[in-house]
């Protein structure tokens, strides 16, 4: 079945509802933004979060090590271990980042006890492997560019997981616009990936249905002027989930 990230929540009930609603991994922004959390709403956030688990506090991953698998087995490796965290600490909280250091990123991510942490900003090999927690990789998809590109940009052995959202000069993500589903759909024959870009409940099921994706991503798609729609978020979950992919 399909995950679903849920990102840019900035409260502890809305994180709960959406949680409620099945959301497989919550999104908090670090990075600038109009949705980034001030430290008390990222605090009273995974507080709530955590206090609903009962298999600890702190997910654990048990991921491939390097040359431990082949370059093909990577990501599919650290997708079993991402859901079998799921499975026990549902949702996942991943922390997005852009513009910082590696120091930065890794004393936030431990300051605010996120599970993972994902990197918009088209961060370098180098400074993915100094970061201490898995990461969740954001290809930015430009017209015109094909799988090969994107997989030049996403080498096997070095982040856990990998997004691919659509290209702005104006945002990181959160834009609305998608890209061509082509080339995610060409790109879902060899990895698994998160899709973004564009998707809300209207369209999430057919996207779903033409790429076959390992999950996907929404921020502005179940937002009402500009905050978080619980109806919309809901819609949205049953929408990616009700989709059979696959054989």
């Amino acid at each position: 079945m399909t995950l679903v990230k849920i990102c840019g929540l900035r409260d502890a009930e809305m994180a709960l509802e959406t949680a409620k609603a099945g959301a497989d991994m919550i999104g908090i922004m670090f990075a600038e933004s109009r949705r980034k959390v001030t430290p008390q709403e990222c605090h009273d956030l995974v507080e709530a979060l955590k206090e609903k688990r009962t298999q600890g506090r702190d997910a654990i991953f048990e991921g491939p090590v390097r040359g431990e698998v082949s370059a093909r087995s990577w990501y599919g490796a650290w997708a079993d271990a991402i859901e079998m965290a799921i499975a026990r600490y549902r949702p996942l909280i991943v922390g997005v980042f852009a513009g910082m250091t590696p120091e930065e990123v890794n004393n936030i991510a431990d300051a605010a006890g996120i599970d993972l942490v994902q990197l918009s900003g088209g961060e370098d090999d180098e400074f993915v492997r100094r970061i201490e927690r898995p990461v969740m990789r954001v290809v930015h998809v430009k017209e015109g560019m094909s799988a090969e590109d994107v997989e030049d940009r996403s080498r096997p052995g070095i982040a856990a997981g990998l997004m691919l959202d659509t290209f702005s000069k104006s945002a990181l993500g959160g834009t609305g616009k998608s890209f061509d589903w082509s080339v995610a759909a060409e790109l879902a024959r060899t990895r698994p990936f998160l899709l973004a870009g564009g998707l809300n409940p209207e369209n999430v099921a057919a996207a779903v249905a033409q790429v076959e994706p390992w999950g996907v991503d929404v921020s502005s798609g179940v937002e009402t002027d500009g905050s978080k729609d619980i109806e919309k978020i809901r819609a949205f979950i049953r929408a990616a989930k009700g989709v059979r992919v696959g054989n």
